[in-house]
């Protein structure tokens, strides 16, 4: 069978290579962003793989490409029928060799749809290599931090996890990273499985090359991945749609492709996004597959703090009492559907680090995803209290006498914006340094709004603008507000001017950060 991945730069260099390495398979790659090297190049070609490009793509189109309408549905959205436990894949399959099954990232937009995203494609290459559960996170905001609350509560599992800080396994409650500056494209998920493995395989060999069976494997999977799910996940998790934003050109939208999120055995969902968007989902796509309509059909597992837009909640945050090491709230839980089919219904307290809405909604996420697994409330509330916070994300340190709450984010958006300057409000003489950089993420941040925003802000908050983000911002607003080069120089100046409670929030990768 003929297979084309399009997109080198988003992870499609490993579904290149994981395909070609199947018998049945003849790899072609399609670097339509230009962006390989020629040692890149070289490797893909050493692996059997041809390069070829968008004359190739429409060569085929017409001739190969179809299929009987009988076997398929090619429009758009209904690559998500070839998800990894379609019939339909095997159909595909079964067609003769001049068929070409084109893989392309949801985000792509091609003027002819594919038969498979990347995210699928990831389903099919390990649905019967991963044996353990799966969590899969996605969302707009929050994905991070989500994913490194459910490790502190899956601690004692050996979990594995992949999110934007990287590759990183729980082995003997030990902390080892596998791989750092790694992208939550799908692909990725394969590269992170890849890794622990060799981890665990090499740590059974003793120093005197001796052989154990002894030492326990990777005991659950959290996966971060941008866009959407794979189909492998017992628990798909939406963190949010806090600011939906088109891809593919404008063709597509976030929310609606992570519809695929759906084929996860169980959904959680934020119950506002699921029912100002997802509970509609005809309104998306007369097309949408069969499992993902069945499976919206059937509700989430929804949270909220309060009542949410109804009463309809699975997970309630109630009596919340914020602070900036520890918030404390009561969890109640409604008809909460297990991965194993059973109901629950409880309530707990919980104390944790989430001095705002926003970081309380991601811990609602966390906590809603661990009781769908059926994890006790008991290893729930013990990981959260431990939980102190994610360095290079949202974290607090001191310096002399001012408290500083970092939220050093690549996908910051107004939105966050404005609920953490909220939170910051309520503190002692509050000063908020905002900047960053472009370029982090697909996502540009909204500085027309944003600057609208800080424009009508109180002057109770100090505000000092940093970076080129920041320079731009601050000359949107007419240079009427402090505006610094660095981090480092606008700490000093709300030092000087004394404030106590510092909000920093910056709009780039850690990795980047981490060198200033």
């Amino acid at each position: 069978m003929k297979i084309l991945i399009v997109d080198m730069t988003h992870g499609g260099t490993v579904l290149a290579s994981e395909f070609s390495k199947r018998t049945d398979c003849n790899v072609f790659a399609w670097d339509i962003y230009q962006t390989l090297s020629e040692e890149d190049i070289s490797l893909l070609e050493d692996q059997g793989i041809e390069l070829v490009d968008e004359s190739f793509y429409g060569d085929h189109f017409n001739e190969n490409i179809s299929l009987d309408s009988d076997n398929l549905n090619l429009s758009l959205d209904s690559n998500l029928n070839l998800s990894p436990e379609s019939d339909n894949f095997n159909i595909f399959l079964e067609n003769d060799n001049s068929k070409l099954l084109v893989v392309a990232p949801v985000h792509c937009n091609l003027p002819h749809p594919p038969h498979m995203t990347h995210h699928h494609a990831v389903g099919f290459l390990l649905k019967d290599q991963i044996t353990v559960p799966i969590i899969e996170i996605t969302g707009v905001k929050g994905k991070t931090s989500t994913a490194a609350m459910l490790k502190e509560i899956y601690r004692d599992e050996n979990p594995l996890i992949l999110s934007s800080r990287g590759v990183e396994v729980v082995s003997d409650g030990e902390e080892i990273t596998l791989q750092r500056d790694i992208s939550i494209t799908p692909a990725s998920i394969i590269t992170a499985w890849e890794l622990a493995q060799k981890f665990y395989k090499d740590k059974k060999f003793h120093k005197d090359k001796s052989y154990t069976d002894k030492i326990p494997g990777v005991g659950i999977c959290i996966f971060e991945s941008s866009l959407g799910g794979t189909g492998l996940a017992d628990v798909g998790v939406i963190t949010n749609i806090a600011e939906d934003y088109t891809i593919a050109k404008g063709s597509s939208s976030a929310s609606k492709a992570k519809l695929q999120m759906f084929e996860s055995k169980v959904v959680v969902c934020d119950n506002d996004s699921y029912q100002e968007i997802y509970s509609h989902h005809t309104s998306l796509d007369s097309h949408t597959s069969v499992n993902v309509q069945a499976s919206i059909n059937q509700k989430p597992n929804t949270f909220s703090i309060g009542n949410g837009k109804n009463d309809n909640v699975n997970v309630k945050a109630q009596n919340i009492n914020y602070g900036l090491h520890k918030t404390v709230f009561h969890v109640e839980v409604t008809d909460l559907k297990t991965i194993n089919g059973k109901s629950i219904n409880t309530s707990f307290e919980v104390s944790t680090f989430a001095p705002a809405q926003h970081h309380l909604e991601n811990t609602l996420s966390a906590i809603t995803a661990a009781l769908s697994m059926g994890t006790p409330t008991a290893s729930v509330i013990k990981g959260l209290e431990n939980f102190i916070g994610l360095p290079g994300r949202t974290s607090l340190c001191n310096r002399g006498e001012m408290t500083i709450i970092q939220e050093i984010n690549p996908g910051i958006n107004v939105t966050a914006v404005k609920k953490a300057v909220d939170m910051i409000k309520g503190y002692e003489k509050p000063a908020l340094i905002l900047g960053g950089s472009y370029g982090v993420t697909c996502e540009e941040i909204d500085e027309k709004s944003l600057s609208n925003f800080l424009a009508d802000m109180n002057d109770d908050v100090f505000l000092i603008l940093t970076g080129v983000l920041g320079r731009s911002i601050w000359e949107k607003m007419g240079k009427s507000h402090n505006y610094r080069n660095n981090i480092e120089d606008a700490l000093n100046e709300v030092d000087k001017a004394g404030a106590k409670n510092i909000l920093l929030v910056y709009r780039s990768n850690f990795s980047e950060l981490s060198r200033r």
